[in-house]
């Protein structure tokens, strides 16, 4: 595969990323309930994949039925039980939305209905691949030849339809011969950075090096790294960025050290209708992930456990926000409106 996930002949192919990097799993299904599970187990996860994949589930329900009562029916069983795979990012709920403005304006035919929605996820899709293509732009102008960077969790081409948001930025910059080196979070407790960053980098062929979540300060307070990077599930109207747990902490060592910190999405993950980020439902998870390591517990039975996969950073501490709709800078309730306005992706 080319691509974290593809279409074709009526079925959804995806990448198992809870088997990368030890084994490339290829799955194919043409059941919406195959992509929630695979959603909700992160066997497909990244903001902007999740939003992809769901369309494409809807897609799925549809194609099982033959008529149009039972494809509408169809459209909000699966939109619903879809809705209810992970809460935080955004782009899953404006994909399912696109989905179902789609069925509502739909022909009262069969095909053109199955029509209607096929066309709408493709176009999501293609949104997503372009506004991958736009960030990466964006993002590599902002930085300079010899550039060590730092990055957190997996935002490459894995948690995309296309090349990813803050590490093709990376990529792209490296094209360029900008990149130095990347330093790589681990980013526990399913270590995204080690299992998946890390594999794309190897693959790319841009120096890198994996460190502990723990090691950042150290190595910002070693004056190593120039600059950080990372995604975000859902950005607030006033800059507060939803990301993977510990995007918070690296904001404020970035800060404490005088480091710009970039976060990098597409427009499709701006939520302009949440004021803030204590607004932001942060989903939490199951407690073996932190309490076990490989299967084999590692904590004492008994003690409780606080997961939460995603934290907020306040605005007041990022740098820009790169879109696909240009580089916003404070104040972010402007400049995140003229993003999405004049941005490639706005859903």
């Amino acid at each position: 595969m080319k691509r974290s996930l593809e279409w074709a002949d009526g079925t959804l192919r995806f990448l198992d990323q809870t088997r990368l990097p030890h084994e490339v799993l290829v799955i194919e299904t043409a059941d919406y309930r195959v992509v929630g599970d695979a959603i909700r187990r992160l066997q497909i996860r990244g903001a902007p994949a999740i939003g992809v994949a769901a369309a494409f589930g809807v897609v799925l329900a549809v194609r099982a039925e033959r008529t149009v009562e039972g494809m509408r029916s169809a459209l909000r069983t699966a939109a619903d039980f879809l809705a209810k795979t992970r809460p935080t990012a955004v782009n899953l709920f404006r994909a399912l939305d696109r989905m179902m403005h789609a069925g509502e304006a739909a022909p009262r035919d069969r095909e053109a209905f199955l029509g209607s929605l096929t066309r709408e996820a493709e176009a999501i899709l293609e949104e997503d691949m372009s506004a991958c293509e736009a960030i990466a732009k964006a993002g590599a102008a902002l930085l300079r030849p010899g550039t060590t960077v730092l990055t957190h969790c997996n935002t490459g081409a894995l948690a995309t339809a296309g090349g990813g948001t803050a590490l093709n930025v990376i990529m792209s910059a490296a094209r360029q011969m900008k990149i130095a080196r990347v330093y790589v979070d681990e980013t526990r407790p399913l270590l995204q950075g080690a299992r998946l960053t890390a594999w794309e980098l190897l693959n790319a062929g841009v120096p890198a090096t994996l460190i502990t979540d723990s090691t950042a300060g150290f190595l910002m307070a070693q004056g190593r790294i120039d600059a950080v990077l990372v995604g975000a599930d859902r950005i607030a109207a006033n800059g507060d960025v939803a990301n993977k747990i510990g995007t918070y902490t690296l904001a404020v060592l970035a800060r404490a050290h005088g480091i710009p910190f970039y976060v990098c999405a597409p427009c499709s993950t701006i939520d302009l209708s949440t004021p803030d980020g204590n607004s932001v439902q942060i989903e939490e998870r199951e407690a073996e992930e932190v309490a076990a390591f490989g299967g084999q517990r590692i904590a004492p039975v008994g003690i409780e456990v606080y997961n939460p996969a995603f934290d907020i950073t306040p605005h007041h501490l990022i740098t820009a926000i790169v879109t696909s709709g240009g580089v916003a800078r404070a104040p972010y309730g402007a400049s995140l409106q003229r993003a999405v306005e004049g941005g490639e992706d706005p859903a």
